[in-house]
């Protein structure tokens, strides 16, 4: 049994030489808004969700990008709703968010 129902991994990756990269979408602004999020709900901790930065995740085409283990689910968002929606479906409903899904 995994030490987390859920554990979400936020690209943060930032590049200086201007190739496409998660942190220019206000990445660290939305592993902001997801711990909080999960935070407001009571859903944060062992046994729940975690929310955590991750570097370079390798899909930067497709960004921003965020990952949900322990499925492997891989998502891309535009703004805060989408990711209050895969909170509120995924981590909390269990029902992963396919419009998101890349």
């Amino acid at each position: 049994m995994p030490y987390y129902s859920h554990h979400v991994f936020v690209c943060t990756n930032q590049r200086e030489d201007g190739e496409p990269c998660c942190g220019q979408f206000d990445a660290r602004g939305a592993r902001t808004h997801l711990k909080q999020r999960i935070k407001g709900l009571g859903i944060k901790g062992p046994g729940q969700a975690r929310i955590n930065s991750a570097g370079c995740l390798g899909r930067c085409e497709m960004g921003p990008v965020i990952v949900v283990y322990p499925e492997g689910v891989w998502y891309t968002y535009v703004d805060w709703a989408d990711l209050d929606e895969i909170v509120d479906e995924h981590l909390v409903n269990g029902r992963p968010v396919e419009r998101l899904m890349i």
